[in-house]
C-alpha cells in the first residue's frame, strides 16, 4: 500500500469515526467480534479491514478486532473462520483469490461455499494490461497481432504462479488465440520494476500500482479489465471495448461469515458495510487505495462467488496448474 494511502486510513480511523451513528442490538452483539485477516499487518488488506473494523465497532457498539493469520495462501485463516462458531462474532477478510483460485488448484482444507457465508463484498480492483514503449503496439489488437508473429517468444510478467495476474492473462491469451512465455516474480513491486526497466514488455497489474504512470511515458496502458473505464483512467479502454466482450475481471474484497452464522446477523454486518464503504470520506479512503467502493448484499456477493469459481477453476485449467 502508498505511505499516502496509510496516512489518510489513519487519519480517518482517528478523525471520523464520531460522526457514525450507533446500531445497538438487543442480543447481538453483547461482546467483541473479530475479522480475520489472511495477510501480514500493513498491506492493503489489512488496512481495508482495519477501516471496516473501526466502523463496525462504532455502528454495532462493540469493538472489531483485526487478527492477523497469514499462510498456505490465506487457506490457515480461512480454515480459522469455517471453523469457528457461527454466531457472528468471527468473520474473514475473504479475496477472490482466496475464495475461487486456492481451492482450484490444490485442495484445500476448507470448502468456500459449504464451509463460509458471503456477508458483503467491500471493493472491487481491476487490473490493467501494460506494456514497455520499446514494443512497437499502441492496442490489444496490435498487441495479440505482434505476439502472434513471435510464436510464444514474446514474454510477459505475472506476480506467481496461480496468482490473479497470471489467471488473468492465460484467460486473455486462450481468448486472443495467441500464447506468450509467463515469467513469475515474488511480487508486484518486482515485477513492475523490471516492466519499466524494459527487461520484460508486457504485463498485467493492478490499477492502484498503474494509475500513478497514467501520463507517464515508461509504461504504456493498453485495457483495464472492468466492464467500465476506471474514473483515474478515463483514456484507457477496457478489454471489452478493445474487442473482447464479456471479458470482466475484478479482484475484490470483502466479508464472509463461517456457514449457519444466522441470516438477521448477515445481514446487519452487510447493511453496515454498504452504509460505511458509501459514505464520501470511507469511499475516498479505499480509492486512495486503490479499491472501488461496492459494499453489496449477502445475496448479491453470493452471486458474485458463484460466477467466479467456474471462471477461475477454468483459468487454472488454462493455465495447467490444477492438482493432478
Amino acid at each position: 500500500m502508498q505511505t499516502g494511502c496509510l496516512r489518510l486510513v489513519s487519519f480517518a480511523i482517528l478523525a471520523g469515526l464520531a460522526a457514525i451513528g450507533s446500531a445497538h442490538s438487543q442480543d447481538w452483539p453483547q461482546r467483541p467480534a473479530k475479522i480475520v485477516v489472511p495477510f501480514a499487518p500493513g498491506g492493503n488488506s489489512d488496512e481495508v479491514a482495519r477501516l471496516v473494523a473501526l466502523r463496525l465497532g462504532a455502528a454495532f457498539g462493540q469493538q472489531f478486532v483485526v487478527e492477523n493469520r497469514p499462510g498456505a495462501a490465506g487457506a490457515i485463516a480461512a480454515e480459522t473462520v469455517a471453523r469457528s462458531p457461527a454466531d457472528g462474532y468471527t468473520l474473514l477478510l475473504a479475496s477472490l483469490p482466496l475464495v475461487a483460485i486456492v481451492p482450484a488448484m490444490t485442495k484445500a482444507s476448507f470448502d468456500p461455499v459449504k464451509d463460509l457465508t458471503p456477508v458483503s463484498a467491500i471493493a472491487t480492483n481491476p487490473l490493467i494490461l501494460v506494456t514497455h514503449p520499446s514494443l512497437p503496439v499502441t492496442s490489444v489488437a496490435e498487441l495479440v497481432a505482434y505476439a502472434r508473429d513471435q510464436h510464444g517468444q514474446l514474454v510477459y510478467s505475472a506476480a506467481g504462479v496461480g496468482s490473479i495476474t497470471h489467471l488473468t492473462m492465460a484467460l486473455l491469451l486462450k481468448r486472443a488465440g495467441v500464447e506468450m512465455t509467463p515469467v513469475m516474480y515474488k511480487g508486484g513491486a518486482s515485477m513492475l520494476a523490471d516492466v519499466i526497466a524494459g527487461h520484460v514488455k508486457v504485463s498485467v497489474s493492478n490499477v492502484s500500482t498503474l494509475v500513478p504512470f497514467a501520463e507517464d511515458d515508461r509504461l504504456r496502458l493498453l485495457a483495464v479489465s472492468s466492464a467500465q473505464r476506471v474514473p483515474a483512467l478515463p483514456k484507457v479502454p477496457t478489454l471489452i471495448e478493445a474487442g473482447y466482450p464479456g471479458f470482466e475481471v475484478l479482484n475484490w474484497t470483502g466479508l464472509m461469515a463461517p456457514a449457519g452464522t444466522p441470516k438477521e446477523i448477515v445481514d446487519r454486518i452487510a447493511k453496515e458495510v454498504s452504509r460505511a464503504v458509501k459514505e464520501p470520506q470511507t469511499a475516498a479512503l479505499l480509492a486512495a487505495c486503490g479499491a472501488g467502493p461496492l459494499g453489496n448484499t449477502p445475496e448479491e456477493f453470493a452471486a458474485m462467488v458463484a460466477a467466479d469459481i467456474p471462471l477461475w477453476a477454468d483459468a487454472v485449467r488454462i493455465a495447467d496448474l490444477h492438482e493432478k
